[in-house]
């Protein structure tokens, strides 16, 4: 087999990568069983109300308005150049609505105008159930799809790898208490469309090499998989580079409505370049090699 453009064994290093995603995985359970996610308006009682003004306000003076208001539940607060964004954990009522706009008002903005949205006990679980479902019909879906396509090791590795990806993201969520909210699931999602994308060009390389390889043992499936992983490294990269810049700008660019939206991109993109380039095809092979009929090498020294 030709030489590796790289010269990078990514199998070998590949029990330093398996190493490092379990530690990352065991804190991220930790960090969940004990902080859990910090849900948003979307998934949990509450009123989100998007004020848009026409000048600029401390936060301090926007959290004292609110507790002169007597809302004492968590809320959080928000303010940019000519928007304050606040959630809270008190479901307001319409008279309550009429309240605090006349109370806003008077204090801050007498031209400023209101966007509120309320979601009641029922209409959170209802989110959290079909965002859960959302994520589990994409996950089958890819396995249907790779298994048609390649087969089941491939299926599983990929799935594998794509859990990966979206629990790292789940998890940086929980240790720093970001908001977790419906754009946080289409970031979700949308990570896994990418993830599974630049996985799915890996191992089609594979398959590619493998209908003309000539494998006697082992060693040659290894270097088989390095040698793939080469020929697409430079693909992969610059696919999530451009998006990453993408989503990068958007982070720092764009509203705070679609903030927590980029930075759940921005993270996952790297974590899914990183699964599906050291994490993915390995892993593939551990499969193989445990799964499928391989050559002894004393076979292959007869042979030969």
């Amino acid at each position: 087999m030709d030489t590796d453009k790289y010269k990078v064994d990514f199998v070998k290093l590949s029990k330093y990568f398996f190493t490092f995603s379990i530690i990352i995985t065991l804190i991220g359970v930790i960090m969940l069983s004990v902080k859990g996610l910090n849900y948003g308006v979307d998934f949990r009682e509450g009123s989100s109300i998007d004020v848009t003004v026409n000048k600029a306000f401390e936060k301090d003076a926007v959290e004292q308005f609110i507790v002169d208001q007597g809302y004492k539940k968590d809320h959080t607060i928000s303010v940019s150049n000519n928007r304050v964004t606040i959630r809270l954990g008190d479901v307001l009522t319409h008279d309550q609505e009429l309240t605090f706009k006349k109370g806003f008002q008077e204090k801050f903005d007498p031209k400023a105008s209101f966007e509120i949205n309320t979601v009641d006990v029922e209409i959170a679980r209802e989110l959290q159930t079909n965002a859960l479902l959302a994520v589990a019909i994409a996950s089958i879906g890819i396995i249907i799809y790779v298994s048609i396509r390649f087969e089941w090791r491939f299926a599983i590795a990929a799935i594998i790898a794509l859990l990966h990806t979206s629990f790292i993201v789940i998890s940086v969520f929980s240790i720093f208490r970001l908001e977790v909210n419906l754009t946080f699931i289409l970031a979700i999602l949308t990570i896994i469309g990418y993830s599974i994308n630049d996985t799915v060009v890996i191992f089609d390389r594979i398959r590619e090499n493998l209908r003309f390889a000539k494998l006697k043992n082992t060693d040659d499936l290894m270097t088989l998989v390095n040698h793939s992983i080469s020929q697409t490294m430079t693909r992969s990269i610059n696919t999530v580079f451009t998006v990453f810049i993408a989503a990068f700008c958007l982070l720092i660019f764009g509203s705070e409505s679609i903030r927590m939206f980029s930075l759940a991109m921005t993270i996952g993109l790297v974590c899914g370049a990183y699964t599906s380039i050291f994490i993915a095809s390995p892993l593939w092979l551990v499969l193989k090699n445990r799964t499928g009929k391989k050559p002894s090498k004393t076979a292959a020294t007869k042979t030969s």
